[in-house]
């Protein structure tokens, strides 16, 4: 057992349980920083950043000037660890003069500047293990021989401090536990989160990339990805204008004066890229929101009672000035384009029409089978007047009609103070991705403060001008963050209607079955089908797998048989049976399928 530091002076002793959230996460930094002193020890000259114990496991960041640390050797970093951990190498925590550790590290920039930055009178305190010394910031058990249960998990790159323009360094991640079956608990929700990951399914499927070197955050959709995508905007827009909604189109720049007037420059700034000068006074913004946009349209004729609700909606592209660490495939990107929507009532149709944008939302949910989700009714923090709209009777009256709705619909919901947007509160439909992030899907939001800003009015029953109300919404977020959610929701097996290619036809052989396949394939084409023929000189048996392998709903084989009954043969995703049809009886099959959104 190593020795328990004696405190020098008086102080506190508070107990953790192994059970608790502090006990889980000392086991962690402990284990990272044996992980940091295994690299230490293991790769000579090797630089080293912070050891960090995270919400999801621990990781250490680290440098190298030749190759960096491989995938490959990550097993023999683990049994560094478990040498430590059998050893029970004794962690020392002691405090030395700043100018003696600074010139231990002479040549490592990163522990440099981490102990500038923890000295505290020109002292700083170290965590020892053997001839490796580190910051001691976090708290670490005084024993290791409990570390049995981790893995070191993978590599990934990250810039140091998380800022763009400082170096990328390697960052070693791994996962700890004090038993076993936690441990591969763990193990089997991360394989499954990898199975469902957006951006690898995206890859294997071909559906987007993203390049850094010509813009990173900018995705750029490929001809599967873009069928799907094209789809969603297709049911969306067409459920909208069912809605009574009106779509326009607008410009994606705009003048700053507006966001000025809007209040995102004041509030929002920080995330929305620098303004364009256009050289004679003018200074034109890339939008961070649509809502100026709409306001814009309402302002542009004089509007009457009779006219609202008036419902404006668009695919409206945004850009957001996102940092790079914070960047993750389709989730978080610089460019994206919202299902927006704003809605202009008087003051009396608010309830109603909360409840007609909520009930419009449900029906979306339901026909793209989403069923894991939850109500968050967000408010302003009143102790926090720099962030939001200072008006407390407007934040009280949207607050109680929001609650008011949601109790009126029979919803269960939770409530979160300081989650609001600047300018009033919202209802925010929260669900989880497939790495267990919790995300916004929706938002419906009141708004008496844009219309009050931009000085809108509408000519009332009594022939006096009154303020409307605006009501913001997003029914499915941004179409690059909805595709990636249901991506991961469906694991890449998208229903018929949504999936890019809907029917795959494998001639038996080429010579003698292709123009039967060809001539399919223009029939279900003709009906509004995604189909393509596989005219490949490969193996059958090959080419059935392919289709199995990419997610393609269905499978046709025709062969003799087939082409003297003016039928097909087939095979459903997932499944091993095939079935013979005639090609009326598959037609009629597949268009139910599209009808009853893939839900038979």
């Amino acid at each position: 057992m190593a020795e328990v530091q004696v405190l020098a002076s008086d102080g506190s002793v508070k107990k953790i349980d192994r059970d608790s959230k502090e006990g889980l996460q000392a086991l962690r930094q402990t284990t990272a920083l044996l992980l940091a002193a295994a690299l230490h020890q293991q790769f000579d000259g090797i630089r080293l950043g912070a050891d960090v114990a995270s919400d999801d496991g621990f990781y250490v960041d680290s440098d190298k000037d030749d190759v960096q640390v491989s995938a490959d050797e990550l097993g023999q970093l683990e049994d560094g660890i478990k040498k430590f951990a059998k050893d029970d190498a004794k962690i020392e925590r002691v405090e030395v003069p700043l100018a003696d550790a600074l010139a231990e590290v002479k040549n490592d920039p990163y522990q440099s500047e981490l102990l500038k930055t923890a000295a505290d009178n020109d002292k700083v305190a170290l965590f020892k293990v053997g001839d490796f010394a580190t910051v001691a910031t976090e708290d670490v058990l005084c024993y290791v021989d409990v570390v049995k249960n981790f893995k070191v998990l993978s590599v990934a790159g990250a810039y140091w401090q998380g800022k763009s323009s400082n170096p990328m360094l390697q960052r070693i991640y791994g996962t700890v536990f004090y038993k076993k079956d936690a441990l591969e608990d763990d193990l089997k929700a991360r394989q499954e989160a990898r199975e469902r990951d957006h951006r690898v399914i995206g890859n294997d499927l071909d559906l987007f990339f993203v390049d850094p070197k010509v813009g990173a955050g900018l995705p750029y959709w490929m001809p599967k990805g873009a069928t799907i995508r094209r789809v969603i905007e297709r049911y969306i827009i067409d459920k909208e204008v069912a809605n009574g909604y009106k779509h326009v189109y607008t410009p994606i720049l705009m003048n700053l004066d507006v966001y000025k007037t809007s209040g995102h420059w004041q509030h929002y700034r920080e995330d929305m890229f620098p303004p364009m000068d256009m050289g004679d006074g003018e200074q034109l913004e890339l939008r961070p929101m649509n809502c100026p946009s709409h306001i814009q349209i309402y302002k542009h004729h004089i509007r009457s009672y009779r006219e609202l609700p008036l419902r404006i909606a668009e695919l409206g592209m945004m850009h957001r000035y996102e940092k790079s660490g914070a960047l993750s495939g389709l989730q978080r990107v610089r460019e994206m384009t919202l299902n927006d929507g704003h809605t202009f009532v008087a003051p009396s149709q608010i309830l109603d029409e909360f409840k007609s944008i909520l009930q419009l939302m449900i029906e979306v949910y339901h026909d793209f089978d989403i069923n894991d989700y939850s109500f968050r009714l967000s408010y302003r923090d009143p102790k926090n007047t720099d962030k939001y709209f200072d008006d407390d009777e407007m934040w009280n009256n949207a607050q109680t009609m929001l609650k008011q709705a949601m109790d009126d619909m029979g919803l269960d919901y939770y409530e979160a103070e300081g989650e609001a947007a600047f300018y009033g509160p919202k209802l925010d439909v929260q669900t989880k991705t497939a790495l267990g992030n919790d995300e916004t899907l929706s938002t419906i939001q009141l708004d008496f403060m844009l219309p009050k800003q931009f000085d809108l009015h509408y000519i009332g029953e009594d022939g006096q001008e009154h303020r409307p109300i605006m009501i913001h919404r997003g029914l499915v977020s941004t179409m690059e963050r909805f595709t990636a959610y249901l991506t991961e929701m469906y694991k890449g097996a998208f229903p018929t209607w949504l999936s890019p290619e809907q029917v795959k036809i494998i001639p038996v052989r080429e010579d003698l079955h292709a123009d039967y396949a060809e001539d399919l394939r223009k029939e279900l084409a003709a009906a509004g089908i995604r189909v393509s023929v596989d005219h490949r000189n490969e193996k059958m048996g090959y080419k059935i797998r392919e289709a199995q392998t990419q997610k393609v709903p269905y499978t046709l084989v025709v062969g003799d048989n087939e082409v003297k009954d003016s039928g097909v043969t087939v095979r459903k995703y997932g499944e091993e049976k095939q079935v013979s049809k005639s090609k009326q009886d598959f037609l009629d099959e597949i268009l139910g399928d599209l009808s009853s959104y893939s839900r038979e």
